[in-house]
């Protein structure tokens, strides 16, 4: 059963965060360090990260459009 049936908000590794932003993965464990990376689930050893922050994260981080 998929999360979506379940009414579950998808999550996704650092991985699929770094490829999607375009960076290496070793930059999202920085930002993790210095506290400006994205909310994350920590599950065991693992990172999940909700699309819902990862866009919430992404629009706080939008330059201003300068006129």
């Amino acid at each position: 059963m998929s999360t979506t049936k379940l009414g579950l908000e998808p999550l996704i590794g650092v991985e699929e965060l770094a490829e999607y932003l375009g960076v290496p993965v070793q930059t999202i464990y920085d930002w993790r360090l210095s506290g400006r990376a994205p909310r994350a689930f920590k599950l065991g050893k693992h990172l999940r990260f909700a699309v819902s922050d990862v866009q919430q994260w992404l629009e706080e981080h939008h330059e201003a459009d300068h006129e």
